[in-house]
Order: C-alpha cells, then sequence, then structure tokens
C-alpha cells in the first residue's frame, strides 16, 4: 500500500502571495504534478494540516480546486491556520470528517493500513494539545483494531526538535500520546506537519515523522536564542510504503523535475 502525504500548502486566494512573499499556491500545484508523476501511483493521500494561510472560504474554494487535480482519495487534517468549521465544511463532502466537535476520523477501507487522523488543534491557538477528551477517542480507536498496521496523521508535532521558535507551538502532553501508542505496537507511524521539515524519532515505541511543507522551510537553527527565519528550500512530499515483509517505509520525494535519469552505476 503507497501512501503519499503532503503537508503544510499554506494556501492563498487566487493570485495573492503567501506571506507576501512566495507563491505556495503555484508550489502546490508542482507537488501534484510530482505527485501524479509518481508509478505506481500512490493508492491514498493525506494532508496533515494547514491546508490554507488565514482559515477564509475563499481559500479554502481554492483549496477545493487546486485538490480535485488529485484523483486519489484524498483525507485531510486542519492545522493551527485553518479554521475548524470552514475546513469542516470544505472537505465535508469527502464524507470522512464528523458533523461536530474536533475533526478526528479513522479511515480503514483503502487497504491493509489504517489511516487515525488525530485533530490537536487548539481554536485561535497555534500549539496543539493532546488533551483528554482526544486521549480517550484515541484509545478507543486504536482499541477497536489493535492488531492492524496503522499511520497516525496529526499537525503538530508532540516532541521538542530543538528549533525553539517553533517548539513553542509544539503538541502539549507529548508524554500522554507517547503512553498511549506505546500499548499498541501496530502502530507503524506517527505523522505530522507544522514544522515545515523532515525529522524523525522514536516515540512512544514507534517512529515519528514530520513532513516538509510543499511551500516554506523553516529555518533550522538550533541555538536556543536563534532568529526566526524560513528559507525557500527545496520542498518534497512523504510517500509511506507498506508492505507485509518489511512493514512501513518512508521515503522523502524531492518536489520537482530533476536532470536523469542516469545510468546507473
Amino acid at each position: 500500500m503507497l501512501i503519499a502525504q503532503l503537508s503544510d500548502p499554506h494556501l492563498r486566494p487566487r493570485g495573492v502571495l503567501y506571506q507576501g512573499l512566495v507563491d505556495s499556491n503555484a508550489m502546490l500545484v508542482a507537488a501534484i504534478e510530482t505527485l501524479n508523476r509518481l508509478s505506481p501511483a500512490p493508492d491514498v493521500v493525506i494532508l496533515s494540516g494547514d491546508v490554507v494561510d488565514t482559515g477564509t472560504q475563499e481559500e479554502y474554494a481554492f483549496a477545493q480546486e487546486l485538490l480535485g487535480q488529485i484523483s486519489q482519495p484524498l483525507f485531510a487534517i486542519p492545522g493551527n491556520h485553518d479554521e475548524r468549521e470552514a475546513f469542516r465544511s470544505s472537505f465535508g463532502s469527502r464524507g470522512y470528517l464528523p458533523k461536530s466537535g474536533p475533526l478526528h476520523f479513522v479511515v480503514g477501507h483503502l487497504g491493509p493500513v489504517r489511516i487515525v487522523g488525530l485533530d490537536v488543534t487548539v481554536p485561535s491557538q497555534h500549539h496543539g494539545d493532546f488533551d483528554d477528551a482526544t486521549a480517550d477517542w484515541l484509545e478507543t480507536a486504536l482499541a477497536a483494531e489493535p492488531d492492524r498496521p496503522t499511520i497516525i496523521m496529526m499537525h503538530q508535532p508532540p516532541f521538542a526538535s530543538g528549533t525553539p521558535y517553533i517548539d513553542a507551538y509544539n503538541c502539549r502532553s507529548g508524554e500522554r500520546l507517547a503512553a498511549t501508542v506505546a500499548r499498541y505496537p501496530a502502530v507503524e507511524r506517527i505523522v505530522c506537519g507544522h514544522i515545515h521539515r523532515f525529522m524523525q524519532l522514536r516515540f512512544g515505541g514507534t517512529m515519528l515523522v514530520t513532513a516538509p511543507s510543499t511551500t516554506t522551510a523553516i529555518a533550522l537553527r538550533l541555538a536556543a536564542d536563534a532568529e526566526p527565519a524560513s528559507f525557500v528550500e527545496p520542498p518534497a512530499l512523504l510517500l509511506h510504503h507498506w508492505k507485509p515483509d518489511t512493514g512501513l517505509i518512508t521515503h522523502f520525494v524531492p518536489i520537482g523535475e530533476f536532470r536523469g535519469p542516469l545510468p546507473f552505476f
């Protein structure tokens, strides 16, 4: 089973630049073109939050126009730049979101890997929180099929990355999430967005990875007094490949067209 992951496109209305500087809309189009060139094609596409930048209906309408170029089933969760009810309205016709409350979901009908979407956003805030209600929901969801290979998708990562100006907005109560996940060894991966960089670490007895953004990259600055900054680095997507003999393999896929193929040597 092949699962492609896009993250943090930060779409703006047609013709408007992200932060007045970067064409995030065109960059998502390039990401979708890369996605559509993959062979074999992914079975499903997931999008780990910050679909739009300011949460307006105009942005979401344009998002659906662009995301309509993806032929696979698409499952998205909100990020801190999304507006929950506008997001629910925009993606509601896709049939996987609840009618009220946090936008958690479970998808289990598209292949051997179950996808659990976990909405850890706190409305009107930039940090996330794995609170009591979210912990209860996840426990119930995982316990329904405890031995099934599972990916948990969330927006804010539940750990301190070492980059101080993004760690202030991570997902709180990460230790509780780790304890929950550790009870379910079939969780193959936790995948996050928000941080606009690829990172990986052991977490809760499994692997956790963060996805690069399809637009700007948050600067990797590890000094405690580092100044916040972003760069227009080469964007990328992730491709998660589950096989019975190996479990889940995560590939980093640069977005764009590159010289090659060259002779293999």
